[in-house]
C-alpha cells in the first residue's frame, strides 16, 4: 500500500498536478504576469501598491514553476487595484475615548486565465490589522502594510491556484 501511494505522490509531483503548497496547476501553464497594483484610495501611501505588487509576484515564484513573463504573453494575467485603505476606530473606552484603531486594505483583482476561460475571476480581497490607539499610527504603518499585503498575496494565491 504505501509503494501505491509513493508512485501515486510521483507521479502526481512529476506532472505538476499538485505542489507543496497545494497548488494545482494544468500543465500547459507555464507563466504569469502581475500588472503594478495601482491604487483609487486617496490616503493610501506610495509604497502600498509596490508593496502588494511584490509580495504577489514573490509568493507564485517561490510556490510554483511558473515564470513570470509580460502580460501580453503570459498564461496567467493577475491585475487590481486598491481600493480601500482605511483607519478607523473599533474600540471605544467608557470615557468615550479610541482604544484600538483598524487598518484595513481592499483590493479588486481580476484574474485571467488564457488556457482556460472558465478559471477568470474578478473578486474583492479584504484584510485588516488592529492596533492600539495609543500608537502612533505612522510609527507602524509599514510593518502593518506589510504583514496586510503579505496575506492578500496568499489569499489571491489561494484562489487561483488553490482553488477554495
Amino acid at each position: 500500500m504505501k509503494v501505491i501511494t509513493i508512485l501515486v505522490y510521483i507521479v502526481l509531483i512529476s506532472c505538476n498536478i499538485y505542489s507543496f503548497s497545494g497548488a494545482s496547476i494544468s500543465n500547459d501553464v507555464k507563466s504569469f504576469s502581475v500588472d503594478y497594483i495601482n491604487s483609487q484610495a486617496t490616503n493610501s501611501p506610495s509604497s502600498l501598491n509596490q508593496s502588494i505588487t511584490d509580495n504577489l509576484q514573490t509568493l507564485i515564484l517561490n510556490q510554483t514553476n511558473l515564470s513570470l513573463q509580460e502580460k501580453s504573453i503570459a498564461d496567467l494575467n493577475f491585475k487590481g487595484t486598491i481600493i480601500k485603505y482605511e483607519i478607523k476606530p473599533i474600540a471605544i473606552t467608557s470615557n468615550e475615548t479610541t482604544a484600538k484603531n483598524r487598518l484595513t486594505i481592499n483590493l479588486k483583482l481580476e484574474y485571467v486565465n488564457n488556457k482556460n476561460k472558465d478559471l477568470n475571476y474578478t473578486t474583492t480581497f479584504t484584510r485588516y490589522r488592529d492596533f492600539d490607539s495609543s500608537i502612533n499610527f505612522s510609527d507602524v504603518e509599514l510593518v502593518l502594510i506589510e504583514e496586510i499585503t503579505k496575506e492578500l498575496a496568499e489569499d489571491i494565491f489561494n484562489k487561483a491556484f488553490v482553488n477554495w
